[in-house]
């Protein structure tokens, strides 16, 4: 029997959540890896962002996993995810790669349903995107990240036949995405490090090594496909992520839905309850049609 995927809380009997944590190995990296719930059930990844760790996901995890297994991770160089060498690798194809290793030690014999939020977004369009995906990777919902690769096709597409609307949209988002030229700076880490913020200063890596390489006069956009199910979850009031952004999936993904939610950035922190309905919809409706 399938199990229900309504949200629902502990009973009178003072049941509690089964919880464990362990260390996956990865490429030149130690993950931190949580688990919370039911094994037998369906298992859901929440991948975190920038300057998060596992624990902006710690509301929504503790509501799953009444009805689903979940699994939390601090993603390479994040929280209690030390990489072997300063320099590591925190390429989006080594991200994949992380989630994939985490993917197959906590759910080996079924795919999983994947959350991403910002940055955690971000790497795992990354990886619905690689060939192993459809087997490993049952659904994918994305919050305030989009496909960078999408993006730049995108407005590449638009610079060789501009519209009012394209321009409108690619404005916006350039707007919205100024702040990211502060991030890349070199002066970013070391105001980071001296406001003692030591684990967000190393996450701006992430920023290097992905974005400023997506800038170079000689970078391309890569064909990007997925037949994975995707929903995308638009935060109307993230002042980051422009529909613009996320509508450049559509041409690539073969089963793509959208919906909106009126709240920002941080919905996993300050809208647990929003959030967890749309997780839960998105796997009762993938649930359904398997």
């Amino acid at each position: 029997m399938t199990p229900s995927l309504s949200a629902h809380h502990p009973d009178e009997s003072g049941a509690r959540l089964f919880r464990r944590s362990r260390t996956v190995r990865g490429d030149g990296v130690d993950l931190a890896v949580h688990e919370l719930g039911d094994r037998e059930r369906p298992t859901v990844v929440l991948v975190h962002g920038w300057p998060d760790t596992h624990r902006v996901w710690q509301q929504v995890a503790d509501r799953l996993a009444w009805t689903c297994h979940v699994v939390l991770y601090d993603t390479r160089a994040r929280g209690a995810s030390r990489t072997h060498s300063p320099g590591a690798d925190v390429s989006l194809p080594a991200l994949a790669c992380d989630l994939r290793d985490v993917l197959d030690a906590t759910s080996p014999t079924a795919p999983a349903h994947v959350v991403g939020h910002d940055w955690g977004s971000v790497q795992a369009w990354e990886a619905v995107c690689e060939a192993w995906a459809p087997g490993r990777i049952a659904s994918f919902t994305s919050l305030s990240g989009p496909n960078l690769d999408h993006v730049g096709a995108w407005v590449r597409g638009l610079a060789r036949r501009p519209s009012p609307t394209g321009l409108v949209g690619a404005l916006g988002q350039a707007v919205s995405s100024s702040y990211v030229a502060g991030l890349v700076s070199p002066v970013a880490p070391p105001l980071l490090r001296a406001a003692g913020a030591h684990d967000a200063a190393r996450g701006l890596a992430y920023y290097r090594a992905n974005l400023l390489h997506g800038l170079r006069p000689d970078a391309h956009p890569r064909e990007r496909r997925t037949d994975v199910p995707v929903l995308q979850v638009e935060l109307t009031r993230d002042p980051a992520i422009r529909r613009a952004s996320l509508t450049a999936s559509d041409p690539w993904c073969s089963d793509l839905r959208r919906t909106t939610l009126r709240v920002g950035h941080w919905a996993p922190r300050t809208h647990p309850d929003l959030v967890v309905r749309e997780v839960l919809d998105q796997v009762a409706e993938v649930t359904r049609r398997r």
